[in-house]
């Protein structure tokens, strides 16, 4: 057994231990090391797919998610918005992005069970090799180029030099904005254009190659005006400001398809490509802020 004078000397020592223990509890320091909830709740994987227009977007938009989200990821794949389109009708993807409408591209039926989320707007250019001496075409014009009427530079004011056509296949969301606005709907000559699928393969092809005419999303011209050269069409450049207030037609909405309202991750991020929070990206990147449109289309 123990003494009176050894019992109250435990009975301290409890009392000392017991109140450290209460105070580390209580620290600041504690309480700062605990991790912040902020984000914490947004997790998990997607997919988002389709217009090569809207990927640099896509891609750099979903870094910055991502930045901010680190237990979210999201995979940005092209394909073309055709690919996309179908690809979130099937549910195969999260996201499907498109510079088209769904209704221009799907079955109806298909059609309506998507949800629409615009996010911006992109023009489109005509773009040629640099070794091209003419700067502007006539509408006229590039509709018989692209039908194969018009085969060399010197019918439309350029040196005597062969026309070299770049085209993108059939499920290009871009290829058809530029068959209805610059084309007015006319078929493209067949076999006589080659066919690049992405905007970089035709950005580097076009490039390359002397002579070589094609077209691309603004948001890809932005960063190759060394090596490409952008016409006027009509004496029209193809610029932002012009395409905002009406002057210059080769333009599209940019949109990201849900099957269904979005949930969870999903909605998080076309939440966040389409917040305020987005436009000085949407603006860098080369594409216009929707509310910057003094003029508007539908399907």
């Amino acid at each position: 057994m123990l003494s009176g004078g050894k019992k109250r000397l435990a009975l301290t020592l409890s009392v000392l231990l017991a109140g450290s223990v209460l105070l580390a509890g209580c620290s600041p320091q504690q309480s700062q090391t605990s991790p912040a909830p902020n984000n914490s709740t947004i997790s998990g994987s997607i997919t988002a797919a389709g217009s090569s227009a809207l990927q640099p977007l896509v891609d750099q938009a979903a870094k910055q998610f991502m930045d901010k989200n680190p237990n979210a990821k999201i995979s940005v794949q092209a394909g073309g918005s055709g690919t996309g389109l179908t690809q979130i009708a099937a549910g195969s993807i999260d996201i499907g992005d498109s510079d088209l409408f769904a209704a221009e591209k799907l079955d109806a039926s298909k059609a309506s069970a998507l949800v629409d989320h615009k996010v911006c707007v992109v023009g489109f250019a005509t773009v040629v090799n640099p070794s091209v001496t003419v700067d502007n075409l006539t509408k006229d014009q590039l509709k018989g180029i692209f039908t194969g009427k018009i085969s060399n530079w010197k019918d439309v004011g350029g040196n005597d030099q062969k026309i070299t056509v770049v085209n993108r296949p059939s499920s290009s969301g871009t290829r058809a904005t530029f068959k209805k606005y610059a084309l007015d709907g006319q078929e493209e000559a067949q076999g006589l254009a080659l066919t690049e699928d992405s905007s970089g393969a035709v950005s580097k092809t076009v490039g390359d190659t002397p002579g070589a005419i094609s077209y691309l999303a603004l948001s890809y011209t932005n960063t190759n005006t060394t090596t490409l050269k952008l016409l006027k069409l009509d004496g029209v450049d193809p610029t932002n400001d012009n395409i905002a207030s009406g002057k210059y037609p080769i333009w599209s909405y940019e949109h990201m398809y849900s099957k269904g309202d979005p949930q969870g991750l999903t909605k998080a991020f076309i939440d966040y490509i389409t917040s305020d929070e987005a436009k000085p990206l949407i603006q860098k990147l080369g594409y216009i802020v929707g509310s910057d449109m003094k003029v508007s289309r539908d399907k």
